[in-house]
């Protein structure tokens, strides 16, 4: 078992998911899109629970848990001491049954689903940048500070790397 943090960004890091405003996100029609999709994970994998989520101006971020099969249920009931290495195409078998389920093809099915239902909703132009960032959690204070840092971002949008305002201040 173990709790993994995810950022996944949009192409060039566009930002196409909504703004902040007052150090609140407030999303587009895109941005719920993306939500949605993201809430909808574990109906397609059962042996997941998401944890601290946030879908930001040009990428989200957020937590995925696997399961063992002997955890059922609530939000945080993974044994954070006993995180495995998971990176991207890492087979999870022994964590779920089937042997063909990875994190990487976790977060490909959502970016494929969250995709389709904004092309299908118009927004052809509409595109993930390759690939995505995950981090192991190892322990339960590194949990609680990835946790922080994703409820905190929306406050901390005009100090974040994601942020092409600051970059292009940065570059003059």
């Amino acid at each position: 078992s173990g709790a993994y943090f995810i950022t996944i960004c949009t192409f060039e890091r566009e930002c196409l998911f909504g703004e902040v405003v007052g150090g609140e996100m407030r999303l587009n029609q895109i941005g719920e899109i993306a939500r949605q999709c993201w809430m909808a994970i574990p109906t397609h994998y059962p042996r997941l629970n998401l944890d601290e989520f946030q879908v930001m101006p040009n990428h989200v971020h957020g937590i995925i848990v696997i399961r063992t099969m002997g955890h059922v249920g609530a939000r945080h009931a993974v044994d954070i001491h006993a995180c495995r290495g998971l990176i991207n195409q890492t087979p999870t078998w022994p964590l779920m049954k089937d042997p063909r389920i990875s994190l990487g093809k976790i977060i490909r099915h959502f970016k494929a689903r969250a995709s389709k239902k904004m092309h299908d909703g118009g927004h052809y132009f509409f595109q993930w940048q390759r690939n995505f960032h995950d981090r192991i959690i190892r322990n339960h204070k590194e949990l609680e500070n990835v946790r922080k840092y994703i409820r905190e971002n929306p406050a901390n949008w005009q100090r974040d790397e994601n942020n092409p305002l600051k970059i292009q201040i940065l570059s003059t």
